[in-house]
């Protein structure tokens, strides 16, 4: 019996879903955050994890598994030299997933999908320099006296 064997299916044969994951995964982990479709953002999720749990365990067996799985030995290496030690003594939870709202052309829900311990993929605010906030704010100044100095002539 297969209870709670729960798998996402994409609308895929069994090859192609994998052949995907594994893509998607080996993508996440070269470019650290990656845009796709939200369905295919929670059936990678499992999967990145594995690798990641993988990647901590360090050992030959685990580094002969992962490149069963993703196929590309370079990924392999980044995956057990960076990404899981990154991941350091978190004991799971190693991805967020962020909701981008719905892809124009077809309505398709998108999301990010992202490594929680990456410090650089995550947008962030702008700070303006002193000097560019006090540029900012003379034109304000400006634009006010102009137009006090425009009701000044018509009155």
């Amino acid at each position: 019996m297969r209870h709670g064997r729960k798998t996402i299916k994409l609308q895929r044969r069994a090859d192609h879903r994998n052949a995907l994951l594994s893509n998607l995964v080996c993508s996440l982990i070269e470019h650290k955050q990656i845009k796709t479709t939200l369905a295919k953002a929670k059936a990678v999720r499992p999967f990145a994890e594995r690798m990641v749990t993988l990647g901590k365990r360090g050992d030959l067996h685990a580094r002969r598994i992962a490149v069963g799985y993703l196929h590309s030995k370079s990924v392999v290496k980044e995956l057990f030299d960076k990404v899981a030690t990154a991941a350091g003594t978190r004991p799971g939870g190693y991805t967020r997933i962020i909701k981008l709202g719905q892809r124009p052309t077809d309505s398709a829900p998108m999301a990010f999908i992202e490594w929680v311990d990456n410090a650089g993929a995550a947008p962030e605010a702008v700070t303006v320099a002193p000097e560019a906030a006090e540029a900012e704010a003379a034109p304000s100044k400006t634009a006010k006296a102009k137009a006090e100095a425009v009701e000044g002539e018509t009155a």
